[in-house]
């Protein structure tokens, strides 16, 4: 009969584990913040709108930066509010086995997708943006219609929104091994919607 042998240091010493929670929660508190204030732009996107297309259509006039902004604006409730919106539970999932798995079950589904799939992704994006934002914003790149707006600000939401989101599946890895280690709860957040 052969024995297994005992693997050493198998768990995450508890102070630096007790460190990634520390972290985590800072993350989740960046992150539900910038999430909060991204609600706000969804009513200004929509002002915005409203007030473009009464001018437009009921005085003749228009403005290629009012358009803009709202394109502007639209691409940052998406952008910066994605990290967010995975902290809720939010994005959409493929719920057909997972909801019938157990918790340690899905928390090794969730931790095997983000370190695998979301975070190779996320540095990807964040790297391949940045280069367009700085070239952007030393050209101060204008945008190409008449009346437009300065491109930059619209390229630095790239970068800045896959980086929040990376970081968020940095604190959702951190909350997952926690549980796994028996050391954490999960969160016990439904999806925002099921199918």
């Amino acid at each position: 009969m052969k024995l297994r042998p005992q693997l050493r240091n198998r768990h995450i010493p508890a102070p630096l584990l007790g460190i990634g929670i520390a972290i985590a929660r800072i993350i989740d508190d960046v992150n539900e913040r910038i999430g909060r204030a991204v609600l706000w732009l969804v009513l200004a996107v929509t002002l915005i709108s409203a007030a473009n297309a009464l001018i437009r259509y009921g005085f003749g006039m228009s403005s290629n930066a009012w358009l803009e902004i709202q394109w502007y604006l639209f691409g940052a409730v998406f952008l910066l509010a994605a990290g967010y919106t995975l902290k809720h539970n939010g994005h959409v999932r493929i719920d057909v086995l997972y909801g019938r798995w157990s918790p340690r079950a899905r928390a090794r589904i969730d931790l095997l997708g983000t370190a695998l799939f979301l975070l190779p992704l996320c540095a990807l994006m964040v790297w391949l943006s940045w280069h367009g934002f700085v070239e952007s914003f030393q050209r101060g790149e204008l945008s190409s219609d008449a009346g437009g707006l300065i491109r930059w600000p619209v390229r630095l939401l790239i970068p800045l929104g896959f980086a929040l989101l990376g970081l968020q599946g940095v604190s959702e890895i951190i909350k997952r091994v926690a549980f796994l280690r028996g050391q954490g709860e999960l969160p016990h957040e439904p999806p925002m919607e099921e199918v």
